[in-house]
C-alpha cells in the first residue's frame, strides 16, 4: 500500500499596520516566506502553504483552511512582530501541532545603516515570548525555533520537528495487524487495543491465523520459486537450511504479503502456540523470512504478539533509521557492552553485512522448527525506541542511545549487537529496566533520541531516555 505522505501546513504572517508606515517592509517579508515556503518543499512533504496574513481577520480565514488541510504539523513563520490574537485561532482551530519559527534575515543588523523598517524584518522574535505565554494560557504546547533566514543549524532544529512530523504522519493513519494471540505469560506485551486508536488515530486490525493459513493454500509452486531465488539474493544460505523449510518459509513470505496488501496493513505483530506441529504451528514457525523481507521494506512485522513494538519500530522507520526487533542478550563486564537481538523477524536495513538464513531445528521458548534470520547490526551510534505503558494506560516513547562496537558473537539464528553505552552495563540495565519499557523494543541506526523526543511532542506523549 502507499502511505499518505506528511503534510505540512505553512503560514507567515506580520502585523499590517506596518505595511503603509514601511512601504519596503512587506515585500522583503514575503520574499523571506518565498524561502521558507521552497526549504519545506524540499523535505519530502505535502506543504499546504496558506499564504500571508496581515490581520486577525485574514488569520482566521488561514486557521479555516488549514482545519480542512488536516496537516500533521502547522508552522508558523513570525517575519515581524505580529500580535497573537492573529495566530491563536490557528493553533486552536486546527488540532494540529504547532511549531512557531522566526527567521530573521541574516545573521545581525547594519545598526549604522538601518532605519525603524529595516529594524522590523529582524523583529521576528519580539512576538515569541508573547506567542509561549498566549500558548501557555490556551493549554497548547508551544515549541519554537529562532535563527536566522539561511542558518543551517537552525533549520537543522526545523528538520528535527519534520522528521517527528513523519513519526506522527504514521502513527496517526497507521492499520496495525494483530494476529494470534498473547504469548502466555508475558504480561508486560499485553496492551489494551483501545489505545492506539485513542493515542495516535491509528486501526488496529485483528486477524486470524486462518487469514494466513487461506492464502498460503493459494500460492503455487512458481511463486514459491520466485520468492526463494529473491531470497538468495539477499541472504547467505547456511548449510544448516533445509530445502523444504526453506521453501516453507518462502511461501509463507508470499501469502503474508498478499495478507498485508489485502488489509491494508501498516505492520503485523503475531504468536501462535501450536501443537505437534499442527498447521497453525508451522504458520508461525514460517513467518520470519516473510517478516523480515517486510520489515526490509519498512511494514515492521514482529512475533510475540508485540503490537506496542511495531509501533515503535514504525515510528523509527518514519524518520529513516530502520529498527530492528530487539531483547535483553546477555552482558559482557569485560567490554562493556550490553548484548541484544532477537530471534525471528529482523530489519534488513540495518546489517553489518548480508544477513545469514540459518536452519534451526528447535526455537528457544516457541514450538516449531525451520529458518530463522541471522546478522549483528553495523558498527556505529544506534538508538533504542520503545513503547511503554503505564499504570493509568498512558503510553510514552522511552529512547537510549549507544554505540554498536564490534566483537564475537552468537551464531544460533539471532539478530545481535554489542552496545556500548559508555557505563557499567549492568547499571544501564537497571535504569533501563526501571523506565518502563518492557520486553521489547526497536533499534535504529544513528543518534536519535531527539527526533523521537521531537516526535512525543508532537503525539502528546511523554518521553524518558535512559
Amino acid at each position: 500500500m502507499t502511505q499518505r505522505q506528511t503534510r505540512i501546513g505553512l503560514v507567515a504572517g506580520g502585523l499590517g499596520t506596518y505595511w503603509p508606515q514601511f512601504p519596503g517592509l512587506l515585500p522583503q517579508l514575503q520574499e523571506s516566506a518565498r524561502y521558507v515556503a521552497q526549504r519545506f518543499q524540499e523535505m519530502e512533504t505535502e506543504v499546504v502553504d496558506v499564504g500571508f496574513i496581515s490581520d486577525a481577520q485574514e488569520g482566521a480565514a488561514a486557521a479555516e483552511k488549514l482545519r480542512r488541510a488536516d496537516c500533521d504539523l502547522i508552522v508558523l513563520f513570525l517575519t515581524t512582530y505580529l500580535t497573537a490574537s492573529m495566530v491563536l485561532p490557528i493553533a486552536q482551530r486546527a488540532n494540529t501541532p504547532v511549531l512557531v519559527i522566526d527567521l530573521q534575515p541574516t545573521e545581525k543588523m547594519d545598526h549604522a545603516s538601518f532605519d525603524t523598517g529595516a529594524w522590523l524584518a529582524y523583529c521576528g522574535q519580539c512576538p515569541v515570548p508573547e506567542m509561549g505565554n498566549t500558548f501557555r494560557r490556551a493549554g497548547i504546547p508551544f515549541r519554537s525555533v529562532s535563527g536566522w533566514l539561511r542558518q543551517e543549524s537552525a533549520w537543522r532544529r526545523i528538520g528535527q520537528w519534520i522528521r517527528a512530523a513523519h513519526v506522527r504522519a504514521a502513527l496517526r493513519h497507521a492499520r496495525h495487524g494483530l494476529m494470534g494471540h498473547l504469548y502466555p505469560g508475558m504480561l508486560d506485551v499485553s496492551t489494551d487495543l483501545t489505545l492506539l486508536p485513542v493515542t495516535f488515530g491509528s486501526h488496529v486490525e485483528v486477524l486470524e491465523f486462518d487469514d494466513l493459513r487461506q492464502r498460503v493454500e493459494k500460492v503455487t509452486e512458481a511463486e514459491t520459486k520466485q520468492r526463494m531465488d529473491l531470497a538468495r539474493e539477499i541472504f547467505t544460505l547456511d548449510d544448516t537450511v533445509r530445502e523444504e523449510d526453506f521453501a516453507w518459509g518462502a511461501t509463507v513470505s508470499v501469502a503474508l504479503d498478499r495478507l498485508v496488501d489485502d488489509f491494508e496493513l501498516d505492520s503485523i505483530a503475531y504468536y501462535h502456540r501450536g501443537l505437534d506441529g499442527e498447521q497453525h504451528e508451522r504458520l508461525g514457525a514460517g513467518m520470519i523470512l516473510g517478516a523480515s523481507l517486510l520489515t526490509a521494506r519498512g511494514i515492521p512485522t514482529t512475533g510475540e504478539y508485540e503490537l506496542r513494538t511495531t509501533v515503535a519500530q514504525l515510528a523509527t522507520q518514519a524518520v529513516g533509521a530502520g529498527g530492528s526487533f530487539c531483547e535483553l542478550q546477555a552482558l559482557n563486564f569485560e567490554d562493556n557492552v550490553v548484548e541484544m537481538g532477537h530471534d525471528g523477524p529482523a530489519h534488513l536495513a540495518v546489517s553489518a553485512r548480508d544477513p545469514l538464513l540459518r536452519g534451526l531445528g528447535v526455537y528457544h521458548g516457541k514450538r516449531g522448527w525451520g529458518v530463522s534470520v541471522e546478522f549483528d547490526v553495523r558498527p556505529g551510534p544506534v538508538t533504542l525506541l520503545g513503547l511503554g505503558q503505564d499504570r493509568d494506560g498512558s503510553l510514552s516513547f522511552i529512547a537510549a542511545e549507544g554505540t554498536v562496537v564490534p566483537g564475537p558473537l552468537l551464531a544460533i539464528g539471532n539478530t545481535t549487537s554489542r552496545v556500548d553505552f559508555g557505563r557499567d552495563p549492568g547499571e544501564w540495565v537497571d535504569d533501563w529496566s526501571a523506565s518502563g519499557v518492557g520486553h521489547h523494543w526497536s533499534l535504529s541506526l544513528e543518534h536519535r533520541a531527539a527526533d523521537y523526543k521531537a516526535a512525543a511532542s508532537l503525539l502528546g506523549i511523554d518521553f524518558r531516555q535512559v
